[in-house]
């Protein structure tokens, strides 16, 4: 596979799912505690990588679970942050400072800050109350993220006895890592093929909708805006038919993940549609690639993960196709905003 180290990768993500047991051990212990709520409060793209797990309470438990921009949390506030609030704040480097002034914000309002870092030895990562270290970089990191996350939200919902076959599904996550390196090699030359046609395009639009919406809105604004350059915009599922329909037209490009979960039909009707105006559809079907061992229910959980995996070799093949590396900045930490 293109510039891809497959035992690298499985290295960091067998490092995400191997903090199941430290993570459930702190998630107990600060329910034990009195904990009376979470939150996700990141900032950037990072913080979206939380969402499906914030999303997975909010729909399945009656644990509360907010949602926050970091940097509206510390000047907003948020009347439910207390004390002993759960705040969960993830970064690749560690040093963002929106993520720090929301340390320190959340810890000057008596709450527990859980930092997720894929970088040691940063203020997050010596600052929060508890940290959760993993090195990964720009390549690696969602998959990390997004199974962090999850986690955290299923610890939360054993320990109140609002899950079923808690065990089992911990079972089957820490199978992924091998079976992601699978998805990209069944993904490689799908990727190699979208890269070549997409290489010219400056517009896209990129859909989704359930949890795998966060994903798509990643992926828009932090691979193809921040990392190539290219006008996108993500727009969920439901929103479509509510505006964005109308900037559609023949040559329109429009990538759509179809996860698994009970939202798929709201994906269904953009499908469906969206031909009858341009042949620039590019559909991604979690339900494409082989996850053996992996049971339905948690295939559904874990889409977010899939398309994180598969999407990076798209990622690949257009930095290479259109000469434009992942790493190229014209502004992001190059110069004070």
């Amino acid at each position: 596979m293109l510039n891809f180290d497959p035992d690298h990768y499985r290295f960091v993500e067998e490092g995400a799912v191997g903090l199941t047991a430290p993570l459930q051990t702190t998630i107990r212990g600060l329910l034990d505690d009195g904990a009376p709520n979470i939150f996700f409060a990141g900032s950037g793209g990072v913080a979206l990588l939380g969402m499906p797990a914030a999303r997975l309470l909010q729909t399945q438990s009656t644990f509360p679970a907010f949602v926050e921009m970091g940097a509206e949390l510390v000047l907003g506030g948020n009347a439910n942050l207390t004390r002993k609030s759960i705040v969960v704040v993830p970064s690749v480097s560690g040093t963002t400072k929106e993520a720090i002034a929301v340390l320190e914000y959340a810890q000057s309002r008596g709450a527990t800050v859980i930092t997720l870092t894929g970088t040691a030895g940063t203020p997050l990562a010596e600052r929060a109350d508890v940290n959760f270290q993993n090195d990964c970089a720009d390549d690696t990191s969602s998959e990390n993220f997004l199974l962090q996350t999850l986690l955290i939200s299923l610890a939360i919902m054993d320990a109140r006895r609002e899950i079923a076959g808690y065990d089992r599904i911990i079972a089957e996550l820490r199978t992924l890592p091998q079976l992601l390196v699978d998805v990209k090699e069944q993904f490689e030359p799908r990727a190699a093929d979208l890269a070549i046609e997409m290489r010219d395009a400056q517009h896209h639009l990129v859909c989704s909708a359930g949890p795998s919406w966060y994903e798509a809105w990643y992926y828009a604004m932090c691979i193809l805006e921040e990392m190539q350059w290219i006008w996108t915009r993500p727009i969920h599922a439901s929103d479509f038919f509510h505006g964005t329909l109308e900037l559609v037209e023949p040559g329109t490009s429009m990538i759509l993940l179809k996860g698994e979960d009970e939202h798929r039909p709201l994906v269904e009707r953009v499908e469906r549609f969206v031909p009858t105006i341009t042949d620039g559809l590019r559909v991604i079907d979690s339900r494409d690639f082989t996850l053996l061992g992996i049971s339905d229910d948690v295939r559904a959980l874990i889409s977010p993960v899939v398309f994180a995996a598969a999407l990076e070799r798209l990622s690949a093949q257009l930095e290479t196709i259109r000469d434009h590396p992942l790493t190229t900045r014209r502004y992001y930490r190059r110069i004070a905003y």
